[in-house]
């Protein structure tokens, strides 16, 4: 009859208590990634431990699709670190090298200049209108290491929302017609 014939012959065929406990499955598998998550934004101490790198802006170093793991402690940031930092009105985060780093001498708090490794000039144009220094809050975490193309996953489903809808569904097909 064909695979999709054998998929409807194969959800009809199961029972409620089947259904439930394979939507309890999916459910937990849900509830783990969400924990796996909260903690490592605990042991990294980022809001998001994980970046995808979205533009070339960082070519050569890092490639568009390259996932960066980050870190954030309170030891002072210096030049040359390649930091990950938000920008007021704007969602998405911004992966850019510290050019210069400013001291404030009366609260002895840094600011710092970014900018990509492959633009001509630095961020202040990304900045915020006004804003010459990205503050301490503005930055979500420092690149500690990468791992090459393996964010092209998140930028595909991003870009073409079709397929996140289709994986989705088979994947939840799959898991409601699994027989364990």
């Amino acid at each position: 009859m064909g695979l999709i014939g054998d998929t409807v012959d194969s959800i009809k065929s199961i029972q409620t208590r089947q259904l439930l406990s394979q939507a309890v499955s999916l459910g937990m598998i849900v509830t783990s990634a969400l924990i796996i998550w909260k903690a490592l934004m605990c042991v990294t101490g980022s809001e998001s431990p994980v970046v995808v790198v979205l533009s070339g802006s960082m070519e050569p170093g890092f490639k568009r699709g390259d996932i960066l793991f980050l870190h954030m402690s309170n030891a002072p940031i210096r030049a040359g670190e390649i930091v990950v930092f938000n920008v007021d009105g704007r969602e998405i985060p911004i992966v850019h090298r510290v050019i210069k780093v400013h001291e404030r001498q009366d609260t002895g708090e840094v600011d710092v200049l970014t900018k990509g490794d492959n633009n001509n000039g630095d961020d202040r144009l990304l900045y915020a209108q006004g804003q010459q220094w990205l503050h301490r809050h503005h930055i979500m975490g420092r690149a500690v290491g990468f791992l090459p193309y393996v964010g092209w996953v998140t930028i595909i489903m991003t870009e073409k929302p079709i397929i996140k809808y289709i994986l989705i569904g088979a994947l939840g097909l799959l898991v409601i017609t699994s027989k364990d």
